[in-house]
C-alpha cells in the first residue's frame, strides 16, 4: 500500500493551558481526560445540558507540558469552542487560544506517519483504519498533506465514521446517535460532566432509536440533508457520500419496519440500503 497523506482544511485547533487545564476540561468533556497519556489521542464531546453534541473533537496532550492540550476540531467550529469554554472557565487558572491560523492537521493513512520537528503525532482514537494525524504548522501541513481529502472522505464513510455537521447537526443529536458510544467517543466509568445524566440514561435504556448507518445509494448520491423515505414516511436524512455509499442517520425501527415489509427506502429517486446488520452500530 502506498502511504497517504492529507491536509485536512476544515479542522483547526484549539489550545488549552494552565494548572487547571486538566480538572476544567475532565468536568466538561465526555471522555476521561485526567488518564490521557503522551501522544495518545481521546475523542470526545462537549454537550448542551440537555445532553446533545455541540462540538465533537480529537483531545491529546502538548508535548513537554502535562497542563497543556490541543484540541483537533471543525475549524468552522473552533472560534465558537472557545466562547463556549470561557463560559465555563469562572476562576480556573487557564489559557484558551484558537490556534488554527498557526496550525494545521494532516491525516496519515496506510501507513505510519514520518515524524517531523515542531509535530504532535497520535493515532485516530475511533477506528484503527483510520491511521494517524498531526498537528503541524500551518505551512508544513499544507505542503506534506498531498493526498486528496476526498481519498480520505471515502476512508471515513467506508468505516462508517459520522462527521459532525455534515452526518449530523450540532446542537439535535445525542452522542449515542452520533456512534460516539462506537467509536470510543464516551467514558461511562468517568465522574460528572455536563450532559452525563442524559447519556447515562440513554445507555441504561439500550439501543439509541436513531443513529448514524452506512448506506448504499443505488442511484447519484443526493445532497446531503435529503431526506429518506419509507414511501411518505420519514425514516431520516443522507448525510456525506463518496461514490455509492454513504452515511445516514436514520431512524432504526422504521428500517426494520421497512425491511419486515419488503419495501425500499428512498431518497428523492435514489433508492437506499442499508449496509447489513453491522452498520446498525456494529463496526
Amino acid at each position: 500500500m502506498t502511504k497517504k497523506a492529507a491536509f485536512l482544511d476544515d479542522r483547526g485547533v484549539v489550545r488549552v493551558s494552565g494548572e487547571d487545564a486538566t480538572g476544567f476540561l475532565q468536568g466538561l468533556l465526555t471522555n476521561d481526560v485526567a488518564k490521557l497519556g503522551a501522544r495518545e489521542a481521546r475523542y470526545a464531546a462537549l454537550l448542551s445540558p440537555q445532553g446533545k453534541v455541540l462540538f465533537d473533537f480529537l483531545l491529546v496532550r502538548a508535548p513537554a507540558d502535562a497542563n497543556a492540550f490541543l484540541i483537533d476540531c471543525p475549524a468552522a467550529l473552533a472560534g465558537d469552542l472557545v466562547k463556549r469554554f470561557a463560559l465555563y472557565k469562572l476562576r480556573a487558572k487557564i489559557v484558551i487560544a484558537d490556534e488554527s491560523a498557526d496550525h494545521g492537521i494532516i491525516a496519515y493513512w496506510n501507513d505510519e506517519p514520518e515524524n517531523a520537528p515542531g509535530g504532535v503525532f497520535y493515532a485516530d482514537p475511533r477506528a484503527g483504519a483510520l491511521g494517524h494525524r498531526a498537528i503541524l504548522p500551518r505551512a508544513k501541513a499544507v505542503a506534506v498533506g498531498e493526498a486528496s481529502i476526498d481519498e480520505y472522505e471515502a476512508l471515513r464513510i467506508s468505516l462508517g465514521v459520522p462527521k459532525g455537521g455534515v452526518d449530523f447537526a450540532y446542537g439535535e443529536a445525542f452522542p449515542h446517535e452520533a456512534d460516539m458510544d462506537l467509536f470510543r467517543g464516551l467514558d461511562f466509568e468517568k465522574g460528572c460532566y455536563v450532559g452525563q445524566e442524559v447519556v447515562s440514561r440513554m445507555k441504561h435504556r439500550g439501543e439509541a432509536r436513531k443513529r448514524v448507518v452506512r448506506v448504499r445509494l443505488i442511484g447519484a448520491a443526493p445532497v446531503p440533508g435529503a431526506a429518506v423515505r419509507d414511501g411518505e414516511l420519514p425514516v431520516g436524512f443522507i448525510g456525506s457520500s463518496s461514490g455509492r455509499h454513504a452515511l445516514a442517520l436514520l431512524r432504526l425501527d422504521r428500517v426494520e419496519e421497512a425491511k419486515a415489509a419488503g419495501r425500499s427506502l428512498r431518497a428523492g429517486d435514489v433508492g437506499v440500503a442499508v449496509e447489513g446488520s453491522e452498520a446498525f452500530g456494529r463496526p
